[in-house]
């Protein structure tokens, strides 16, 4: 997989770094993620909470008109944006899911995706501060923009490897540290479209190596002990080790993070969560070591292309990766972040929020959740419960226990003649739990005659396939098999037969008997698959791309090059390249990833 390699870093930046002194006895700081674009919202949720600050932890809705341009959000990113935006219903993002690409693109505009726009004209404004780093989803040439200075907007505050503020309120300095982008280790040395050490194209945003870096050289730098430090980052701590490994360089007292997209947000630290100090340990060494398979594969190509200052902020992106907690021993105390640092993942601005208390140096928090909604088990077919006077215990000649739904009496088991005329019920025993059940609901009724006819559907389907296998085996000269013949008990067996055992699956040669999986009328996708995108402009052939995997290309299977966009022509041209196995896959990536040596 090609790559370009990071952009030549301009003369090494000054610290971008703010001190706001907001109330000096109280305040309320409102914490929230995934705004999606909807920023008039933002003085909204200010008010609701009688907040003074506000932090965001990404996919903000950095967007506007040119991020629909050549070059711009590509097909997949567009159709995830058009599917949680909040300016489209619900109803409507249905049916646009099932609109092809063309017809989304026809609809969709910047007005059903972000506000953005209207905030830097003016027509929206912030009310208070607002701090944000940016998400997995936003336009990177807009980032650079604010990095440049081009952009400025008042009360909005972004939050980068290089620019950190502190907000001074009830007896409390609050560092902000921030990291935007999401966290895709083998995309940690591409740069993408951006410069310098920030990461994006597409419509998409990532972390690179470099910006850890430059963010742990920042925290240094502006390092005070009297500093309450936080950590706002949109990848989880939680889930990602080279997150927490962050959190431990930079000191964090508090981490704010987001990403998961739950209904509910979280508040934890590492002890409450982890079994032991081995599980912490463990979750820090898994990323440690997924970073450096892929630093080794192109650690030479990239130490090629840096400059002395890019080499000082990997050595500290490093440092970050070597910073694993040593294992509890009489000689070593144990990591006092283990169960000093406090974590809060929060689920989408939508669904709920949390709001820091301060006042007279003490922090309380106010976690607020919409949460999942449980109705529907009122609607849902319920177990009939016997009254009391019936409620004893099933007779020992039943066969099944009682299920969710009032289920028929056991056929009576055949005798060695095998009629194939009914079989007739068996009697039921007053107090069984498969009585009829007085005063049953229409929705049980609906749900009976659902069951009936999907019987009815499967035992056809049985039958056919039943007789399809007859007319094969008259072809190939056997004797076919009696399978009209009931798959019953010999009498006298002692066993017997429940009818409640529910529809099965049509009987097929392979012998299957599970439940059917349902057709989604779609080839499946061929599961180790590598995606190339080429330089725009750029033309190669099958042969070149094999002899590009080296040792793994006798193990390529196809190489797929999609059309041309009609409407996009001059977008890169791609190819998606099938390999025979996991490890064949694994091999061409880790081992053969190459990065563009250019340099501007």
């Amino acid at each position: 997989m090609a790559s370009r390699p990071p952009t030549r870093s301009p003369l090494p930046r000054q610290v971008n770094t703010q001190t706001a002194v907001l109330d000096t006895h109280l305040g309320r700081v409102l914490c929230i993620a995934d705004i999606r674009g909807h920023l008039s919202a933002l003085n909204g949720f200010a008010r609701e909470h009688n907040a003074v600050a506000i932090i965001h932890t990404g996919d903000f809705g950095f967007f506007d008109a040119g991020s629909f341009e050549a070059n711009g959000i590509n097909d997949r990113t567009l159709r995830h944006l058009a599917s949680y935006t909040p300016f489209i219903s619900s109803a409507q993002r249905e049916d646009l899911n099932l609109q092809p690409i063309e017809t989304l693109r026809s609809v969709v505009n910047i007005s059903l995706l972000s506000e953005f726009p209207l905030l830097l004209s003016g027509q929206i404004k912030l009310h208070i501060p607002v701090y944000t780093v940016w998400g997995a989803c936003e336009d990177v040439r807009i980032l650079e923009k604010f990095r440049q200075g081009t952009y400025a907007i008042d009360n909005l505050h972004v939050l980068d490897e290089a620019t950190t503020r502190c907000i001074e309120l009830g007896g409390v300095k609050l560092r902000l540290l921030g990291l935007g982008g999401a966290l895709v280790p083998h995309k940690m040395f591409d740069n993408g479209d951006g410069h310098a050490t920030i990461a994006g194209g597409q419509g998409t945003m990532w972390t690179t190596a470099l910006q850890i870096g430059e963010l742990v050289d920042t925290a240094q730098r502006v390092y005070d002990n009297t500093e309450t430090r936080v950590l706002v980052t949109h990848a989880s701590p939680g889930r990602e080790g080279i997150i927490a490994q962050l959190a431990l360089v930079v000191k964090a007292d508090i981490t704010i993070s987001a990403g998961l997209h739950f209904r509910y947000a979280t508040s934890y630290n590492e002890f409450s969560v982890q079994g032991d100090y081995e599980g912490f340990r463990h979750k820090i060494v898994v990323g440690k070591q997924g970073f450096d398979r892929i630093w080794e594969s192109v650690r030479p190509q990239v130490e090629a292309v840096m400059d002395d200052h890019q080499k000082v902020l990997m050595d500290k992106a490093l440092s970050v990766i070597e910073r694993v907690p040593p294992p509890p021993s009489p000689s070593a105390n144990e990591e006092p972040a283990w169960k000093n640092c406090w974590n809060w993942n929060l689920c989408d601005a939508a669904y709920g929020s949390l709001v820091l208390d301060i006042k007279d140096g003490r922090i309380s928090a106010d976690l607020k959740s919409q949460g999942f909604n449980f109705a529907y088990r009122h609607t849902a077919t319920t177990v009939q419960t016997p009254s009391q006077s019936n409620a004893t215990l099933p007779p020992s000649n039943m066969s099944q226990a009682p299920t969710t739904a009032p289920t028929p009496a056991p056929v009576a088991a055949p005798d060695a003649t095998r009629s194939t005329s009914p079989p007739a019920a068996a009697p039921m025993e007053k107090g069984s739990p498969t009585n009829k059940v007085n005063g049953a609901n229409a929705a049980e009724k609906t749900e009976r005659e659902k069951a009936k006819k999907k019987e009815k559907k499967e035992r056809k389907e049985r039958e056919r396939a039943e007789k399809e296998k007859e007319k094969k085996d008259e072809k190939e000269g056997g004797t076919p098999q009696n399978t009209n013949t009931s798959a019953l008990p010999e009498s006298g067996s002692g066993a017997t037969v429940s009818s409640d055992m529910g529809p099965k699956s049509p009987v097929t040669e392979s012998g299957s008997s599970g439940m059917r999986t349902p057709k989604t009328g779609k080839p499946p996708r061929h599961p180790w698959t590598i995606f190339m995108r080429m330089p725009t402009g750029f033309s190669t052939t099958d042969a070149e791309v094999k002899e590009f995997f080296g040792e793994a290309r006798d193990k390529i299977m196809k190489i797929h090059w999609p059309a041309a966009h009609p409407h996009f022509p001059h977008r890169a041209k791609i190819a998606y390249v099938d390999f025979e196995d996991e490890e064949s896959m694994k091999m061409g990536l880790e081992k053969h990833a190459e990065l563009n040596a250019e340099t501007p």
